[in-house]
C-alpha cells in the first residue's frame, strides 16, 4: 500500500486498521517527494525529521491525527520559514507563530509537512512569478500548473502530498485545482481565519483546501473553518459538519449556467466537457437554468483595481528595515535620509520580482492623487453592481455551474510576455472573489493536446456560507 496515493479518508481507515502509522504515510511522502519532484517543482522545502518526530507522538482517534498536508508558502507555520517564493523574504524570515489554519490542522492531528511553490506574493496565474524556482504541471511538465497555488495543486495531483492549503484571491485554489485534476475549494469570504496568511488583497484573500477527493474537501473543511476573535473579517457562525455532504443526492437542486461564462473565448473541447457536466448533473435531478451575470465584463477590470490597490498597501512593510531582504548601500551618501530612501528603493527593487512590481505601481497610481475618485472608488462601485448579478441569481437558483479556466492549462512562456492575456485566463473565477461568495472546481474529464490529456475542471459557485451545498453537489458529480 503506497501511502503517498492514498486519499485522507482512506489513510485515516488505514491507520485505524493498523494497516500503516503516520510514520509509514510521511516517509511514503517523502521518498515520492525524492523520485518526483525534481521535475515538478511543487516543493520549496520540507523538514523530514520534524515531520517523523510529529508523526511518532500522532493521535490517530483525531479527525486528522498524523494526516500530513502540504503548505502553501504564504501561511504562517511556526519555526519555519514563510518566505511567500519570494527573495525579499525566503531565507531571511522564520515565522514566530502558528496561523490560525495551522492551530486548527494542529488540533486536529494533523501535520504540516511541506511548504508549498507559488506565484510570488500569490500573484499569478501559472506559478511562472515564482521567485524561486519553476513548478511544472505533473500531467504534462511543459506546461503551467495554474497559479498561485499551483505548487498546491502540482503536488496533490503528483501524489507527492496527501492534500494541500492553498488561498484564493481571484481563483488561485479553483484555476490550478482545474489544470491540475484536483478538487479546490474557494470558502466565503470570512468563513475560514486569515490570520498568519501573508495578504496580497485582504478584501479578496481566502485559505482552502486543495485535496484529491470531494470527500477530503469536506474533512479539511471541519477542520479549517470557524470564527476567529484574531481576525476581525472572520465570520462570528457556527460550523457545520461537513462531511454530512458526502452522499446526498442533489434532486430538485436548480444549477444557473451564467450566459456570460459560455461566451465567446472558451475552448470548444474544454466548453464540450463542462457542458457534458451540466448534463450529469441533470440526470442525478438537478435541474439546469439559464441566468444571467451582466456586469461579468467588467470583472476583470474591477479585481485588476481593487486587488492591485491592496497589494501596493500590503506590501509597503517589505521594506528591509526590520526582515527580508537588505540591500548593500555602503556607497551611498552620508546623508541620513538620502540613504535611507536608497537603501527603501534597492532593497525592493532587488527583492520583488517583475509581476510584483508591476502590481505595486498599477496600485500605487489608481490611489494616487487625482486618480483614486476616477479608478478606485468606481471600481468599488461596479464591485457592487458584481455583488448584487449573484444575489438576484441565488434568488432563481442554488447554485451556479460553469468553466474554471477558458483553456486547458498553457504551455510554459505561452502568456508570460503578455500580462493582460495572462489577467484574462481568470475570467471565471475573480467575480466569486469580488462578490464573496464560494467556489469549487471538481475535475470532469480531459482534453488531449500535444499527445497528453489536459484536466478541465467543473466550477460551481455557490451562496455565502453555502459550502454545504457546494459539497453535495460536486460529490454527486463526482462519484455518480
Amino acid at each position: 500500500m503506497n501511502a503517498a496515493e492514498l486519499t485522507i479518508a482512506q489513510l485515516r481507515d488505514a491507520y485505524r486498521s493498523g494497516d500503516l502509522t503516520p510514520t509509514d504515510a510521511i516517509r511514503s511522502v517523502a521518498e515520492a517527494i525524492d523520485k518526483k519532484d525534481g521535475d515538478i517543482g511543487g516543493y520549496l522545502e520540507y523538514d523530514l525529521d520534524l515531520a517523523l518526530e510529529k508523526a511518532e507522538a500522532a493521535d490517530t482517534s483525531l479527525p486528522l491525527g498524523g494526516i500530513p498536508i502540504a503548505i502553501k508558502d504564504l501561511i504562517n507555520v511556526e519555526g519555519q520559514n514563510c518566505g511567500c517564493a519570494s527573495k525579499i523574504l525566503t531565507g531571511k524570515y522564520q515565522s514566530p507563530y502558528d496561523a490560525t489554519v495551522i492551530t486548527n490542522l494542529r488540533a486536529a492531528g494533523a501535520i504540516p509537512f511541506g511548504r508549498t511553490n507559488m506565484d510570488e506574493f500569490a500573484m499569478g496565474s501559472s506559478n511562472e512569478n515564482s521567485g524561486i524556482k519553476p513548478c511544472r504541471n505533473p500531467h504534462d511538465t511543459d506546461r503551467i500548473p495554474g497559479g498561485s497555488s499551483g505548487g498546491s495543486a502540482a503536488v496533490v495531483a503528483a501524489n507527492t502530498a496527501i492534500a494541500a492549503l492553498g488561498s484564493d484571491t481571484g481563483g488561485s485554489i479553483r484555476q490550478p485545482a482545474s489544470h491540475c485534476g484536483i478538487v479546490g475549494l474557494k470558502p466565503t469570504y470570512g468563513r475560514v481565519s486569515r490570520y498568519g496568511l501573508v495578504a496580497f488583497a485582504s478584501s479578496l484573500d481566502q485559505i482552502g483546501p486543495m485535496t484529491k477527493t470531494v470527500e477530503d474537501a469536506a474533512i479539511l473543511m471541519n477542520a479549517l473553518a470557524g470564527p476567529d476573535i484574531r481576525d476581525s473579517t472572520c465570520l462570528n457562525e457556527s460550523v457545520p459538519d461537513y462531511t454530512e455532504a458526502i452522499g446526498q443526492d442533489i434532486k430538485g437542486l436548480k444549477i444557473g449556467l451564467p450566459k456570460e461564462y459560455f461566451a465567446k473565448g472558451i475552448d470548444p473541447e474544454v466548453e464540450k466537457k463542462v457542458r457534458a457536466a451540466v448534463d450529469k448533473l441533470k440526470s442525478l435531478g438537478a435541474e439546469p437554468v439559464e441566468i444571467s451575470l451582466p456586469n461579468t465584463e467588467h470583472a476583470v477590470a474591477t479585481y485588476y483595481i481593487i486587488a492591485t490597490a491592496e497589494a501596493s498597501a500590503n506590501l509597503s512593510r517589505f521594506d528591509g528595515v526590520r526582515y527580508g531582504h537588505r540591500a548593500d548601500i555602503s556607497d551611498a551618501t552620508t546623508d541620513d535620509e538620502a540613504a535611507l530612501i536608497t537603501h527603501y528603493k534597492k532593497s525592493r527593487a532587488e527583492g520583488f520580482g517583475p509581476e510584483v512590481k508591476r502590481r505595486i505601481l498599477l496600485g500605487t497610481y489608481v490611489l494616487s492623487s487625482g486618480y483614486y475618485d476616477a479608478y478606485y472608488l468606481r471600481a468599488q462601485k461596479v464591485r457592487t453592481l458584481i455583488r448584487e448579478d449573484f444575489t438576484r441569481a441565488f434568488e432563481k437558483v442554488d447554485l451556479i455551474a460553469s468553466p474554471v479556466s477558458p483553456t486547458p492549462a498553457f504551455k510554459v512562456g505561452e502568456k508570460s510576455s503578455d500580462p493582460l492575456a495572462m489577467y484574462l485566463a481568470d475570467i471565471y473565477t475573480i467575480s466569486t472573489n469580488l462578490a464573496g461568495i464560494c467556489g469549487i472546481s471538481v475535475p470532469c474529464g480531459t482534453v488531449a493536446a500535444d499527445g497528453k490529456d489536459l484536466p478541465v475542471g467543473l466550477q460551481l459557485l455557490g451562496k455565502p456560507l453555502g459550502e454545504f451545498e457546494l459539497l453535495k453537489a460536486a460529490h454527486a458529480f463526482e462519484v455518480g
